[in-house]
């Protein structure tokens, strides 16, 4: 079982590969969507659960999401034939910080997959690559909300803490318009139902030759996340407009 098929079965119960709620993800996509015949596009898209949910609120809207998962992108278009909004999602399989299309658009997103592009300033500059005059990004990354310990920064990596993640982000070229701090709620939650889903998986296919390996790679998270970083780690999502000059 690769990273792959783990991911995919630990989010079958939260598809949004991000720690925040129905909610919060409505209120982001209606500040960050400029207009109902929006262009959208998700760099490192996963399930494009972003995507969907705006194709479904907005239906004269369009969107194009890239990603290297094969099974996700599959898993995307069952998704979108199911809601009815098939004919306006196009999907690339392709590496993210690779892609090309040949015209702008007025939303890009990259949410939690700024590591596809090797952190936040290099996604940030892909992503306006991308833009459309006037338009925005919204951009999702991991922060320390307190001192992590040395396994919190050995498991997620280099972070900073949330107002010099937002001074580097301002200092790129960006005004941030609106924002999101996952609460306590959304990250356990979004922590709980990657365990429970993967665990669940291999509890209901004991027979499966990969039941052990999942069960034990959502031990291993399970550990990872309450001895390591609870306590230390916060998502942000920023939704950005380019600074004027």
């Amino acid at each position: 079982m690769n990273r792959e098929q783990i991911s995919r079965l630990a989010h079958a119960d939260h598809p949004l590969a991000a720690p925040l709620g129905d909610d919060s993800v409505r209120h982001l996509l209606d500040h960050g969507i400029p207009r109902p015949d929006a262009r959208v596009l998700d760099l490192g898209c996963g399930g494009a659960e972003w995507l969907l949910r705006a194709l479904a609120t907005y239906p004269r809207l369009t969107a194009e999401g890239v990603d290297l998962s094969e099974g996700a992108l599959a898993d995307a278009r069952r998704a979108a034939h199911r809601l009815g909004v098939g004919e306006r999602l196009v999907l690339h399989r392709e590496d993210a910080a690779g892609f090309t299309s040949s015209h702008p658009f007025d939303l890009v997103l990259c949410v939690g997959a700024t590591h596809a592009f090797g952190g936040l300033p290099a996604a940030l500059a892909a992503a306006r690559g991308h833009l459309a005059p006037g338009g925005r990004v919204l951009i999702g990354d991991g922060f320390w909300a307190r001192e992590p310990s040395p396994e919190a920064v050995e498991t997620l990596g280099e972070l900073t803490d949330l107002p010099t993640t937002v001074d580097r982000v301002v200092a790129a070229g960006w005004t941030p318009v609106q924002g999101h701090v996952s609460t306590r709620q959304e990250l356990d939650a979004y922590e709980w139902a990657w365990t429970g889903s993967l665990a669940s998986w291999a509890l209901d296919h004991p027979d499966d030759p990969d039941a052990g390996q999942a069960l034990a790679a959502a031990d291993t998270h399970r550990t990872q996340w309450l001895r390591g970083y609870r306590d230390s780690f916060g998502f942000v999502c920023l939704l950005l407009r380019p600074t004027s000059g």
